[in-house]
């Protein structure tokens, strides 16, 4: 084999082949770790609504403007996150500007909304309130799993609903794979212009946030290679059955979890990091609001952004009205209601408080080592698999 066809290989393993779902999870919270060490916790929905309170701020609904985006920790994990998908879609000829039809362009909208508001309620969405949760040792990450296997119940039994009684036909795709290699170089540039501006800034946070961004770029990259998704892990199982997404889902909260712990063990990270007031109904409820809309929108809070790197327009309304609906909601709930401090939604709850860090970690591996088995066991039986 010649130097050309190995260089060839490597590209087409690295850049072109779908890494599988277990895979992508197990890099993805080699990742997530690596950021918890670096910086801070991995998180979607504070950015977005950082790019909401923007539009609010521009319209003139709030009189004080927020943090720049671009020096924002978390709208920076979102844009890495969104570079690296991008990245990933135009090296492998995926990346097209995908228009769909009117009515999933209203379900994008009205998705969108309802995320805003599910992800308010529990203080993040599949991300923050669920995943980065449970691995930051909250109780409130068990609530919101509770929650959102209820709303993606929802979610399927609506999806079944409209299959019978509407016709979503039409929409259009612009093919840009021509130009799709010359896309991802400018977005490899970008991305490496961004982390040396971030690394030569004499800002404090400037290096922090460089390596945020390209460690979140890998994040990007991983998901969008193995096509990493938990709208289809808590989906398929009741639509067809499916698990191994689900499978890989559980994993990489596994491994998460187990590094995290480590880390503030170590003291790298305060143990309340992460661990918001929302134990138990703003993440139970949130999470129903959440796991329903997030089907319909056919991307959670991550996958819709790594989604919008591909060129999915719905994806690109339903992060608009999501972040719209998230900032001026929590405005609402942080500022004029201060439900927090009321305790209306709940309390923050540290699970190795109660059980030690030995029995909070033990606790979160058996309920994620039975949805497992669960979901394995489905896909050989069906047993939960909800038909037409």
């Amino acid at each position: 084999m010649s130097l050309k066809d190995s260089l060839k290989e490597l590209y087409q393993s690295i850049f072109k082949a779908h890494y599988s779902p277990i895979a992508g999870g197990i890099l993805l919270a080699l990742f997530v770790i690596l950021l918890e060490m670096w910086y801070r916790p991995w998180g979607i929905v504070g950015g977005l609504r950082n790019w909401g309170e923007w539009i609010l701020y521009g319209i003139g609904f709030l009189e004080e403007a927020p943090p720049h985006p671009l020096w924002f920790s978390s709208s920076v994990l979102n844009i890495g996150l969104i570079l690296g998908a991008f990245i990933s879609a135009t090296m492998a000829q995926e990346f097209g500007l995908r228009i769909p039809p009117k009515l999933e362009i209203i379900k994008g909208i009205v998705a969108g909304i309802l995320m805003g508001i599910g992800s308010a309620l529990a203080q993040g969405c599949n991300i923050g309130g669920f995943y980065m949760a449970i691995a930051n040792l909250s109780a409130s990450g068990i609530a919101m799993m509770v929650g959102l296997i209820a709303g993606v119940f929802i979610g399927v039994k609506y999806l079944l609903w409209e299959i019978e009684r509407f016709a979503s036909t039409g929409g259009v795709e612009i093919s840009t794979k021509k130009i799709n290699p010359i896309l991802g170089i400018v977005g490899l540039i970008v991305l490496f212009a961004g982390v040396s501006c971030y690394f030569g800034s004499e800002r404090e946070e400037g290096a922090l946030l460089g390596g945020a961004l390209l460690i979140t770029a890998g994040i990007g990259f991983v998901m969008h290679r193995s096509r990493f998704c938990i709208v289809n892990s808590f989906r398929e199982p009741f639509l067809s059955g499916e698990a191994s997404m689900a499978r890989g889902v559980a994993i990489s909260i596994l491994i998460a979890t187990l590094g995290i712990m480590f880390i503030k063990l170590a003291g790298i990270r305060e143990p309340m990091t992460y661990v918001t007031p929302t134990f138990v109904w703003g993440a139970l409820i949130g999470g129903v609001i959440f796991g329903a809309a997030m089907v319909v929108a056919g991307g959670c809070g991550s996958g819709s952004l790594w989604r919008v790197a591909e060129g999915q327009v719905k994806l690109m309304i339903v992060v608009v009205f999501f972040a719209l609906t998230n900032a001026i909601l929590r405005y609402y709930l942080d500022n004029v209601w201060e439900v927090w401090d009321k305790g209306w939604l709940g309390t923050a709850v540290y699970l190795p408080d109660l059980l030690g860090y030995a029995g909070a970690f033990i606790l979160l591996a058996v309920i994620i080592l039975l949805w497992y088995i669960i979901v394995d066991w489905n896909e050989k039986t069906e047993k939960f698999v909800i038909g037409l």
